[in-house]
């Protein structure tokens, strides 16, 4: 665990056994961890380096963790703003030099391992914002939140993404798209999108190879350039077409149960209703018995006027 700031894992071990203990001499040292005197003598010395590990004549004992390791956690967060700043200005020589050939603002990457693989790297090149849009067909089969995505929000960067309504059909909603919400994800439907692409930041993008293909076996990652400008007007266009999809309950409306809520949000996205009983994991009686309910509740005879009627109420957002 603590590699990440330079212990190996002997520095590890004996720092762990010193803090959970009071100070103690190179023999009691080496009974409690099974370790040689040759092996025990040049880990404490790298451990005092550190600053983890104060001697008092034979007894060595433990730095406090909340001194020592901050100190180890700035020295290398440190060194990570230099190579932060170090890649930058890789990043611009490389733009002067490719800036020209536009064989060079665009690789083709062939199939669905490699795409998997590229899309990874992409989202997690963002800084700022990823932007994605999502429909069939998939290098991998969405069914929980993509992990690059999960680790992203986490750290604060912003997820905007654009649900074709046919691809919602395919998602685990609650273990993938729902899952993205409630850690912050903001999510829209549309009934057709022209393709689907992920954008990180303003620096790089990646779409299929072709608009309708029928398997992702090619896609294209899109550099800095004119396409990838357009690429996010594309987005930006869409996004202001396209309908929130709340599907999230952490706040369900008054007099409603989870479930109730959620088909009421489901019903928004224009969803079949099969689809709906689906992601609620109901048969398609048991749904229409709910859906019944919920339009007398609202006194609405369609699912269009319940849409609008819970939408007047509050009870899930249009806009």
């Amino acid at each position: 665990m603590l590699g990440v700031i330079g212990l190996r894992p002997a520095e590890q071990r004996v720092y762990e056994v010193l803090v959970e203990s009071r100070p103690r001499t190179l023999v009691e040292l080496q009974r409690t961890l099974g370790l040689s005197v040759q092996q025990l003598r040049p880990v404490l010395r790298s451990l005092r380096a550190k600053g983890l590990v104060t001697r008092s004549g034979p007894r060595y004992g433990a730095v406090a963790p909340d001194v020592a390791l901050s100190v180890l956690f700035l020295h290398r967060e440190e060194e990570l703003r230099q190579a932060r700043g170090h890649a930058a200005v890789l990043q611009e020589r490389y733009r002067a030099v490719v800036g020209g050939n536009a064989g060079d603002l665009v690789e083709v990457v062939h199939g669905t391992e490699a795409i998997s693989r590229r899309v990874d790297l992409v989202i997690r090149s963002a800084h700022d914002e990823v932007r994605f849009v999502d429909k069939p067909p998939y290098a991998r089969q969405p069914s929980t939140l993509h992990p690059a995505e999960r680790d992203l929000l986490e750290r604060g960067v912003r997820f905007r993404g654009i649900y074709e309504r046919s691809a919602l059909d395919l998602h685990d909603l609650r273990a993938d798209v729902e899952a993205g919400v409630t850690l912050g994800e903001e999510a829209r439907v549309l009934v057709d999108v022209p393709t689907k692409m992920v954008l990180a930041d303003s620096h790089l993008g990646i779409m299929p190879l072709r608009t309708t293909p029928a398997a992702l076996e090619s896609a294209v990652v899109v550099h800095p350039s004119a396409l990838l400008d357009a690429l996010g007007a594309l987005f930006t266009t869409l996004w202001s077409r396209a309908v929130p999809l709340a599907v999230t309950t952490s706040d369900e409306p008054a007099g409603l149960s989870e479930e109730d809520a959620r088909l009421l949000a489901l019903l928004t996205t224009g969803l079949p209703d099969r689809s709906i009983a689906k992601q609620l994991g109901l048969s398609y009686r048991t749904y229409q018995r709910r859906l019944h309910g919920l339009m007398t509740l609202l006194g609405a005879e369609t699912r269009f006027q319940a849409g609008l009627r819970a939408a007047a109420r509050g009870w899930v957002s249009l806009s």
